[in-house]
């Protein structure tokens, strides 16, 4: 399969934003309390590992580790200086391990793990469904998923500019909550449940938007993305094309959409793919969906 996004441009845009980015993540830990409360499906149990995958700054790992002290928590993230911030979250009272790896990829051994946790991380995977199968391997049986990932409408304003523009690809495109479900069935995983948020926020003008994706890392990935300076001449082409969209307080909107998914790792036995097709029941139609806009 030809790969869409470039995973060593990934790492190194978020590389790059780790020292920036907390002071400009402000939807990414709003998103991040929403996940961390499905957690709450786990009631009263005791997991003993739980891994954060694309931990970033260690927030949610650190949240975790609070809410359960006696469990090993693991975040994991590709970009190394990403793990050094997160050790300022690791303090000797809530320590909690620091692993570099993959998502693609996961370091561990085969059902070892009772809870995976993913905030904003699976948009930048190319194969959803072999990522949902490696989550499967090392998910313990009946362990829980809890991932969240931007779903299409992210920055359309944005794109929709830069379309006016050239005809190159300027903004990352992100898969829909009906693939994204798909690829939780085609790995097996049970009772999958799926919500939807669509986020505004507002800018004073084109160039703060831009400032903040550089700044937590956010830059466009795709493979097919210009590999040369975008003009002067383009940029302002897109900033003409965004202004009528500027509102009545005089700020530019900015859509992105959130997708949430929490769903069970099967009973032991149970196949995680079966030659590539969808191993489950159910019908991607039949996935609870529950969507909101804030």
């Amino acid at each position: 399969m030809t790969a869409s996004f470039d995973s060593q441009h990934v790492r190194r845009a978020f590389s790059r934003a780790a020292s920036s980015y907390d002071a400009a993540a402000a939807l990414q830990r709003e998103v991040e309390k929403r996940l961390l409360e499905s957690l709450d499906y786990l009631e009263s149990r005791q997991p003993e590992v739980v891994l954060d995958v694309g931990s970033g700054t260690g927030h949610a790992s650190a949240a975790m580790k609070k809410r359960w002290p006696k469990a090993q928590v693991i975040a994991l993230d590709m970009a190394e200086p990403m793990l050094r911030e997160a050790k300022k979250q690791a303090g000797w009272w809530k320590p909690f391990t620091r692993v570099c790896g993959d998502a693609q990829a996961l370091p561990l051994r085969d059902q070892s793990v009772d809870v995976i946790y993913s905030n904003l991380c699976l948009q930048w995977v190319e194969d959803l469904p072999a990522v949902f199968a490696g989550f499967r391997r090392v998910l313990k049986p009946g362990g829980l998923l809890v991932c969240s990932t931007f779903g299409p409408e992210t920055l359309i304003e944005l794109r929709d500019a830069f379309a006016s523009a050239d005809d190159r690809s300027h903004v990352s495109r992100f898969p829909p909550i009906a693939q994204f479900g798909d690829a939780l069935m085609m790995s097996g995983f049970r009772d999958p449940v799926l919500d939807r948020d669509l986020f505004t926020l507002t800018y004073p003008d084109m160039d703060a938007l831009m400032r903040e994706l550089r700044a937590i890392g956010a830059t466009h990935a795709r493979v097919d993305r210009r590999h040369t300076l975008t003009g002067r001449g383009r940029f302002a082409a897109a900033r003409a094309a965004y202004e009528p969209l500027r509102r009545e307080d005089g700020t530019l909107p900015s859509s992105w959409e959130v997708i949430y998914a929490h769903a069970w790792s099967p009973d032991a036995g149970a196949p995680i793919r079966e030659r590539g097709q969808d191993v489950a029941s159910v019908p991607v139609s039949a996935i609870p969906i529950r969507r909101r806009t804030t």
